[in-house]
């Protein structure tokens, strides 16, 4: 089951890194993620039996699913995500047969760089090629948000899933999370270079204060439409909510904030991309990681530290969390004359103000969904 060579098929789907845009997915706002190198990876092949056989390249265990009894799984450990997606793939009707599935996955998990999103496209991806189908990269994000959010019971939004799906190489995906248009925006970031930092503290708090966040903003929204005929946050401009902020306070207040004017950023962000002008697009990084950390309250100490340090060496143009936050990664805008002594800099001072090592990913842009033939 390990030896690579036996298989028919190679998968790869993307991690990602959002570039800008935090927690305004499920706001109804645009997104600026990009995928990554750091993929998981499925190779398959049909078995002509009624199973699903898992294994890893990096663990001793192995799952055998029963496709025709897929919500039995809800629950397992190893192969949650797997069997979730299978199901929501054939709910959707398509064909599903047994397969040999050897998986191995190089996006580093609780990073916030989306492993669970690149496990879940990448199986629907290799279910489709195992029965012969062609299958649609939109169409698989959606699934593969389903297999998050109703099989294995994680509130989230569409963008992890649609960059790791619908990622272009050298591109960041402008994604309207409302309607799923999208444009694809050159990353050139000329003799700059993206640096990811994982601060490498577990995500104790994410899931609980994630539905707390959407909460807030669904509360803000609902006051907000006593005043203004909007659909969701997303819907005002800054001057439009500062007109009608009277009616939140505290942290809805906040909340919505952080949201309105996060929104804003990633549209200045990606006319600041289009332009080349990396300086104001490292600015708005800076500024987008102190409204998380003040306004939305996501940040974390580690967090907070990492992009602190980062924001203090000269080669660095901007620097903010990214991922859902308490834990998981920074992303930083960095001369690529600077990257060695960057990276010294941030993790001693990061080692020093915290109980955690930072690790440094060397990661590019690339496609979302791949599928070879071996």
């Amino acid at each position: 089951m390990t030896d690579k060579k036996c298989y028919d098929y190679k998968v790869t789907a993307a991690g990602r890194v959002n570039i800008i845009g935090e927690h305004v997915d499920y706001c109804g706002g645009k997104v600026f993620p990009a995928a990554l190198s750091l993929c998981n990876t499925v190779y398959v092949r049909p078995n002509g039996t009624d199973r699903i056989n898992l294994s890893w390249t990096t663990l001793p265990d192995t799952v055998s699913l029963d496709i025709n009894d897929l919500d039995a799984y809800r629950g397992l450990g190893y192969g949650n995500y797997q069997a979730g997606s299978a199901l929501m793939w054939k709910n959707a009707g398509h064909k599903l047969v047994g397969c040999d599935m050897l998986q191995s996955c190089s996006v580093p998990f609780g990073s916030g760089l989306s492993s669970s999103a690149a496990i879940e496209v990448s199986t629907i991806a290799a279910c489709a090629v195992a029965a012969g189908e062609s299958f649609n990269k939109v169409e698989v994000a959606l699934l593969a948000q389903r297999a998050e959010r109703d099989f294995a019971g994680v509130n989230c939004g569409i963008m992890d899933q649609y960059a790791s799906a619908c990622g272009k190489k050298g591109c960041a995906v402008l994604l309207d999370c409302k309607t799923l248009e999208r444009e694809y925006v050159p990353l050139d970031l000329g003799d700059c270079a993206l640096v990811i930092a994982n601060c490498n503290k577990p995500h104790s708090l994410v899931q609980s204060k994630y539905n707390e966040r959407r909460a807030e903003t669904e509360e803000a929204l609902s006051r907000l439409q006593t005043v203004t005929d909007i659909g969701c946050l997303a819907d005002l401009t800054p001057a439009d909510f500062e007109k009608h902020a009277g009616v939140l306070s505290g942290k809805i207040l906040d909340r919505a904030r952080h949201v309105v004017y996060e929104c804003d950023r990633v549209r200045r962000a990606a006319d600041a991309m289009k332009k080349g002008d990396i300086p104001e697009l490292g600015r708005l990084l800076t500024a987008s990681h102190a409204s998380l950390r003040d306004l939305y309250e996501v940040t974390g100490a580690e967090l907070d530290a990492l992009a602190d340090a980062a924001q203090a060496h000269p080669a660095c143009l901007g620097s903010r969390m990214t991922g859902a936050g308490f834990g998981g990664c920074t992303v930083s805008i960095v001369r690529k004359d600077g990257l060695d002594d960057f990276k010294r800099y941030v993790g001693e001072r990061y080692a020093a103000r915290t109980d955690y090592k930072a690790d440094f990913y060397d990661a590019t842009v690339e496609d979302g969904i791949t599928v070879t033939k071996l």
